[in-house]
């Protein structure tokens, strides 16, 4: 084949390239997956422009400057869809189970964001950590503060990045520092859409933490915003702990389940994303599907608060899929990699009998994460015209990862699929050789050559 005339701005990755065209849960996998053994990733002006095997191309080339990547996967760049930004610094904090958790430990954290200085250092940090672990969108949660979320925007513009977030909507149930009005997180939410929705690569989420600290007033008031601006995204919990479940109907008898308060209020459509969903009914499963609304599977946060086990089988049921991508929820979260995050989803997933391949994992922290947000059209994987966000990762990053894989390239689907696998279980932030926005290296280890 020929390339399009490349131009000296264009910048020219080679490795193995790997990403997906379709769903590996309800399609063949040999259909789902696209990889190239050795191939060649195109950009241009920050968007792919083509993709192809290097062989068939390297005298095209001439002395164009290559980032060499060979030997390594070269991957559409992660997507975390639930992650609290403010929670960084209580990663890690010990006991409790969530309702306690949040009074212990997440409230009195959150109320330093009150303070703008403060939540940029952390914003800063949080998004630097993101990119080392090889994570380039996220959605992400704020605090109730307005000033948090211009930190996180500014940060997130100042690296280019392709991020959602949005101020924490809470007028109950929670310390009176940390609580806002209905008609104050009205006001405060609608100033910080008109100013950062769609500016640059940013986006905008009306985000009440749930039902438990929002009057129905206030939910009402989050609906109010999708109405008046409806493509910006509804981003909140459900349906997380057993005892959560029963407080929320205590707060709302006259509904039909939690889900059910959500979608009363106006707040259940397809650019709603709902983290956790571990205790749902049949029901609320089929409403989720209807409505083409998104779950956010955080395998280490509930695990580690002792939530239960996500059904993925009912998530992924051919006769009524429900979109999904993978969420690292830091702070209850225990690690900012997906890799890992993909490591825990596999056991929760072995621990009710359900089986969940490599791909299958990589597709949800991909291309899958992508569906979930709304955002296929724009990344997600390589199709040309897409933005250029990708990893690189390195299968012998570590002295276990190289004894694992040995000297090895993998040929067959099913070798990849080890590879694949083996980065899920063994690998986390070291195995990320590079990470590249808009096609710019932002960490590598390679400079280019020619």
């Amino acid at each position: 084949m020929d390339l399009p005339r490349l131009l000296p701005s264009d910048r020219l990755l080679r490795g193995t390239l790997l990403d997906f065209v379709a769903d590996p849960f309800l399609v063949p996998e040999a259909e789902a997956v696209r990889y190239l053994v050795d191939g060649l990733l195109v950009i241009r002006d920050g968007h792919v422009l083509a993709t192809a095997p290097y062989p068939d191309l390297a005298d095209q080339l001439g002395h164009r400057p290559v980032l060499d990547y060979s030997g390594k996967l070269i991957l559409p760049g992660l997507i975390d869809t639930h992650i609290h930004y403010p929670q960084t610094g209580m990663i890690g904090s010990y006991g409790e189970q969530l309702l306690e958790w949040l009074q212990r430990y997440t409230f009195p954290t959150e109320l330093q964001f009150a303070d703008r200085d403060y939540a940029s250092r952390v914003a800063n940090l949080f998004l630097d950590e993101l990119l080392r672990h090889g994570t380039t969108t996220a959605l992400v949660f704020a605090a109730v503060f307005p000033q948090s979320v211009e930190a996180f925007f500014e940060a997130a513009a100042a690296r280019n990045l392709r991020m959602i977030s949005g101020k924490v909507m809470m007028d109950r149930h929670a310390p009176a520092g940390l609580c806002d009005t209905a008609e104050s997180s009205y006001q405060e939410s609608r100033a910080l859409i008109e100013k950062w929705h769609g500016r640059g690569r940013l986006l905008y989420a009306v985000t009440p933490r749930f039902a438990g600290t929002s009057s129905p007033a206030q939910l009402r008031m989050a609906a109010r915003l999708l109405e008046e601006f409806p493509d910006v995204y509804l981003h909140t919990h459900l349906s997380e702990n057993p005892q959560e479940v029963a407080w929320i109907q205590s707060l709302f008898p006259g509904h039909r389940g939690y889900l059910d308060v959500y979608d009363q209020a106006g707040l259940v459509g397809e650019r709603s994303l709902f983290a956790h969903g571990i205790h749902l009914t049949e029901a609320e499963w089929q409403r989720l599907a209807q409505a083409r609304a998104a779950l956010c599977f955080c395998p280490t946060s509930n695990l580690f608060l002792g939530s239960g086990l996500f059904r993925l089988d009912q998530a992924k049921r051919r006769d009524r899929p429900v979109k999904l991508g993978l969420g690292t929820d830091i702070g209850a979260g225990t690690s900012f990699s997906l890799l890992q995050t993909g490591n825990e989803a596999y056991k929760v997933a072995q621990l009710q009998g359900q089986p969940l391949s490599p791909y299958q994992t990589l597709f949800l922290a991909t291309l899958g994460g992508a569906r979930a947000l709304n955002l296929e059209e724009t990344l997600g994987n390589f199709d040309p015209g897409k933005e250029a966000d990708c990893i690189v990762l390195d299968p012998r990053a570590t002295p276990l990862l190289a004894l694992r894989q040995g000297d090895r390239l993998p040929t067959s689907l099913e070798d990849l699929a080890d590879l694949v696998f083996s980065l899920l279980i063994l690998g986390d932030d070291r195995a990320v050789f590079a990470t590249h926005i808009l096609g710019e290296p932002v960490n590598t280890q390679l400079s280019s050559q020619g």
